[in-house]
């Protein structure tokens, strides 16, 4: 017999689900948003190579703030730093197709980078949490994160999503359409020096490639 509690974690889980896919597939709004985690380590974009560059060169201007599509820019929580914008992942993720933040940043903080590029660029790391997931504390089938990540970087074992380092880019895929309520099974962390690799053969995004940014609608600006 489910206790209240986990019934209630049951339903509000089952309907975050239903409204995940709707967000993918058929454009509907979520259901409700997911909570915003304490990082370690902020996450900044693709084009400006690291934390110690951009902190360096940008002028807190909020162009890439305003100009951003899917709302991941904004205003550091950082009172040292509150007019330096960071990532986060409650509105949508940084989709491997856009560079717009690079094309209107007056500082060279963040530059422009292909899509090609931006796919092979490790802004930082999805890490999984157990209490969170659904799949591990409620023993709910979730396939949101594997399905939904653009590097294929999660494989689900025995239905528990895996990470793989070496793959994630760090593009908050994940952690935006997790539906676990009040906070995601996956966060991202950002990394101090971006890494400019390959991070999957080309076939294993064959998909992606084909269907750019074809996971949600882009948010109205």
């Amino acid at each position: 017999m489910l206790s209240e509690v986990t019934r209630r974690r049951f339903l509000e889980a089952g309907a975050a689900a239903v409204a995940a896919d709707k967000l993918t597939d058929g454009g509907f709004a979520a259901v409700s948003e997911p909570g915003v985690p304490v990082r370690e380590k902020p996450v900044v974009p693709a084009g400006a190579v690291g934390l110690k560059n951009f902190r360096r060169k940008c002028v807190g201007c909020q162009l890439c703030v305003k100009t951003c599509p899917e709302r991941v820019l904004r205003p550091s929580r950082d009172v040292k730093r509150l007019l330096q914008p960071e990532m986060g992942f409650e509105h949508g993720y940084c989709r491997p197709d856009c560079s717009r933040c690079g094309e209107v940043c007056p500082a060279g903080a963040i530059v422009p980078v292909s899509r090609e590029a931006k796919l092979h660029t490790h802004i930082g790391r999805a890490v999984w949490h157990q209490d969170r997931c659904l799949a591990a504390s409620e023993g709910l089938r979730c396939t949101a994160c594997e399905r939904h990540c653009p590097v294929k970087a999660i494989t689900l074992v025995k239905g528990i999503p895996v990470v793989d380092a070496e793959k994630c880019i760090g593009c908050g895929a994940c952690e935006n359409l997790c539906p676990s309520r009040p906070m995601p099974g996956l966060t991202v962390e950002g990394y101090e020096v971006h890494r400019a690799e390959q991070p999957v053969p080309p076939q294993k995004v064959a998909y992606e490639r084909r269907h750019p940014g074809a996971f949600r609608p882009r948010a109205q600006v």
